[in-house]
């Protein structure tokens, strides 16, 4: 009898935990002081990701800036976390 594929998100391994993300809302932390929050459309790989973007958060000594993009195409290499269903920064 064949083994069926985990279901249980603690027993999946990151790619196909991202991978069960498109479509979804994920909150991303990059390795600077920026923070994006959206819908996860795909990913590589290398996990650079494409994303339709809701708000990008950055966190300057002033505060923060919230700038809005349509699309975004992430460098899996300056990615930190990826959270799926985060909500992100208060704003």
């Amino acid at each position: 009898m064949a083994a069926t594929p985990a279901t249980n998100p603690s027993q999946l391994l990151p790619l196909e935990l991202v991978d069960k993300c498109i479509g979804s809302r994920i909150h991303i932390v990059m390795k600077t002081d920026k923070e994006i929050v959206g819908t996860l459309l795909g990913f590589d790989d290398f996990v650079s990701i494409l994303s339709e973007t809701h708000t990008r958060v950055l966190i300057t000594p002033e505060g923060r800036r919230i700038t809005k993009l349509d699309q975004i195409l992430l460098n899996g290499n300056n990615i930190t976390m990826l959270i799926p269903g985060g909500e992100g920064p208060e704003v």
